[in-house]
């Protein structure tokens, strides 16, 4: 092989791997965020602020696979509609840059990955909660044809790791654990209506559910009262822990957060919507945040 085929050769993988990274969303990991916040609000709880490190790093590492992992199957569904869409139509797998066939493989190797590191966390309740994540994972795409709140389903799957951080920790999951996965689901459907309402008449024009077809003129009511349920439930389990000031300092900041997003939603324009929903990192940096110092001052 000629030196030309040799760099030929490294620029043809170079071009793959960048349509691979473009697949799996490692290019916007605001869902690699939004998927990680709640599970850390989890681990911190269920180890009283004292956290195994070696399985936070697992559970990170697990969020990044499992977030690409989603993002693929859910371009490999939606494969026929993203063409429609002008956001979306220059997917790899919708523009015809990479097969079918690639795509499966790669979701099939992402989730060997993950099983691997379930596996070698050593929790039997975490390795038999990875069975319905998976589901939850595969099966969500899938929802945006018949179900009218596509986004509530996708909290639960967003938060599975929730459960999962509890069984790491304690063997089993309290009342609070589900508890914080309710909590998960009001913020997903406050954050993904507001990502919903970039795309409503691409969404309406194809017979895609979105939650933002479905409140239609009461979106922007219904994502405020998500929120303030977001901010209650959490809440609730600081109560129940007694937590201290910065606990609920960090709700109080979430709740501006929540505040400003609404200045910016209620014309319902594209970008505004789209702006407040990647400033949803906010809110749940500031909740962790929150969580984490209050552990600190107060064991």
């Amino acid at each position: 092989m000629t030196g030309k085929d040799s760099m030929m050769g490294w620029s043809a993988i170079r071009e793959k791997a960048g349509l691979y990274e473009r697949l799996m969303r490692l290019d916007k990991p605001i869902g690699i965020l939004l998927l990680l916040w709640p599970t850390l609000w989890a681990l911190w709880f269920s180890s009283d602020g004292r956290p195994e490190w070696a399985v936070v790093m697992i559970f990170m590492l697990g969020t990044v696979l499992m977030r690409s992992a989603g993002c693929v199957i859910n371009d490999y569904a939606d494969r026929e509609f993203d063409r429609h869409v002008k956001r979306t139509c220059e997917r790899p797998l919708t523009a015809g840059r990479v097969t079918t066939r690639e795509t499966l493989l790669l979701f099939a190797a992402l989730c060997l990955l993950s099983l691997a590191l379930v596996l070698a966390l050593g929790r039997p309740l975490v390795i038999w909660l990875s069975l319905p994540a998976l589901f939850l994972a595969i099966s969500y795409p899938y929802t945006k044809r018949f179900f009218a709140l596509p986004q509530a389903y996708l909290g639960v799957a967003f938060g599975f790791g929730i459960p999962m951080a509890y069984a790491a920790h304690l063997g089993t999951v309290p009342g609070e654990g589900w508890l914080l996965l309710s909590a998960n689901i009001f913020w997903s459907l406050a954050y993904d209506t507001e990502y919903a309402m970039v795309d409503r008449d691409d969404d309406l024009r194809i017979g895609i559910k979105t939650s933002a077809i479905t409140f239609g003129r009461y979106d922007v009511l219904a994502i405020m009262l998500c929120y303030a349920a977001v901010l209650t439930i959490i809440a609730s389990v600081g109560w129940m822990r007694a937590r201290g000031w910065p606990f609920f300092a960090g709700l109080a900041v979430a709740a501006g957060i929540m505040a400003v997003h609404y200045t910016w939603i209620r014309g319902r324009e594209r970008m505004p919507c789209f702006r407040a929903f990647l400033h949803n990192n906010w809110v749940g940096g500031v909740i962790f945040a929150g969580i984490v110092v209050d552990y600190l001052l107060k064991p």
